[in-house]
């Protein structure tokens, strides 16, 4: 036991930090622990997450499948998820009076359907554990001191001296500045996680229309989702484009947003689209070819991508060509479509970047620049698809930064 308390600040409100801040204050009594939060509100990002009820985890219990759902970081995460992970997160809540409710597709809620809930549980966590909370505070710099102890430099003039120090700022740019002044380097944020603009009039008048597993691709990529899709007013949105927006991140950056996209909005593939089709020339020679929709797509959709394979309205499954049947196959299995911008998933964001994962230890998420700075969540160059992942990632490096900062000797 130290001879004199151990001061531990935590620059940052948000989920990870404080994940962090309590997990030091409850296991090590030493540490006096503080959160500094530069707005005056804490844990945001976790009052908007889920629509507003918190989609705090999901239901992936094995840390093979679970990283999977990382396009960067999920490798580094690999440990730390055996360490603590969705069944720890669920437990953790639980035993602090949190009742939780697991969705078919596996995400995880609260029962009270409310990220107040979630809010008041961590914030209550941290008041039990003796977490001072100082919100409004305004961080000018923060700088290493000979002694490993840390200066933070407030706009205000006021400095704060702290032995370990936990970085869990976000995707905030001043916290990317202030790892780089201490000597990391980052990989340059861009966004992930959002929808699709789409120009030109190929959607026009089909907004509101979901398809089930579709087929996303970028042409000169090897990128490639599956999912439903959902055409909105401006564009495309729903799990195949949040998929393909996450692990497409940087690539779609590097293309200014504006790139071509290949629809299969039966996700067959063109042989067995053109088989599908045939085969149903021949049971339904007799039928209509547009004002009788096959496989599942909405009346709307289908009559829309007839029109386009310029298959006319009046038009009999026995008179349609064999070039009429290539042109519809085409248009099913190989739709093209405009990428011209992107737009924000709901209220929620999520970053691609951050600091390199090689220049952290993550048996204690310790800086391996300096023995007492930490750093946790979207700070990292870690990011999840939708779905309780980034939450995920949130508590289990916080959970073990703080475990990290009580148990480090530094200097």
């Amino acid at each position: 036991m130290p001879h004199r308390s151990v001061e531990v600040v935590v620059v940052g409100g948000g989920a990870a930090g404080f994940f962090g801040a309590i997990t030091c204050a409850e296991r090590y009594p030493h540490c006096r622990v503080t959160i500094l939060e530069k707005t005056g509100r804490v844990l945001s990002k976790v009052r908007v997450s889920g629509g507003g009820r918190c989609n705090l985890t999901h239901d992936c219990l094995e840390p093979r499948r679970l990283v999977q759902f990382y396009p960067r970081g999920g490798k580094a995460l690999l440990g730390p998820f055996h360490r603590f992970g969705p069944t720890e997160t669920m437990d953790w809540f639980e035993r602090r009076g949190v009742p939780l409710v697991t969705l078919p597709d596996g995400c995880v809620f609260p029962k009270s359907d409310r990220s107040q809930t979630v809010i008041d549980c961590l914030t209550g966590a941290a008041r039990a554990a003796g977490v001072a909370v100082q919100t409004g505070v305004p961080i000018h710099s923060i700088t290493a001191e000979p002694s490993s102890r840390f200066a933070i430099d407030s706009d205000d003039g006021e400095r704060i001296l702290c032995d370990r120090l936990l970085l869990a700022t976000g995707s905030s740019p001043q916290g990317y500045e202030w790892a780089r002044s201490l000597g990391h380097a980052v990989e340059p944020p861009v966004p992930s996680l959002f929808t699709f603009t789409v120009a030109g009039e190929g959607l026009k008048g089909l907004s509101g229309i979901t398809v089930d597993k579709v087929t996303l691709s970028l042409p000169g990529t090897d990128l490639r989702q599956t999912g439903t899709l959902l055409i909105t007013h401006g564009g495309l949105s729903g799990p195949a484009v949040l998929l393909l927006s996450s692990w497409g991140a940087r690539t779609l950056h590097d293309r200014g947003y504006r790139s071509p996209l290949e629809i299969d909005w039966l996700g067959w593939g063109a042989a067995q689209t053109e088989e599908s089709l045939r085969g149903h020339k021949s049971a339904h020679p007799r039928t209509n070819v547009v004002s009788h929709p096959l496989f599942g797509l909405p009346r709307r959709l289908w009559e829309r991508l007839a029109a386009e394979a310029g298959v006319k309205g009046d038009l009999r499954w026995a008179d349609i060509s064999n070039q009429q049947i290539k042109r519809f196959t085409e248009k099913l299995s190989s739709d093209r479509q405009e990428i011209s911008g992107k737009s924000e998933f709901k209220e929620e964001f999520v970053t691609c970047g951050g600091v390199r994962l090689d220049e952290i230890d993550f048996k204690t998420l310790r800086s391996k620049v300096h023995p007492a700075l930490f750093f946790a969540g979207e700070i990292l160059d870690v990011d999840g698809v939708t779905g309780g992942f980034n939450l995920q990632n949130a508590w289990t490096t916080g959970f073990l930064a703080g475990e990290g900062m009580g148990e480090s000797r530094a200097g």
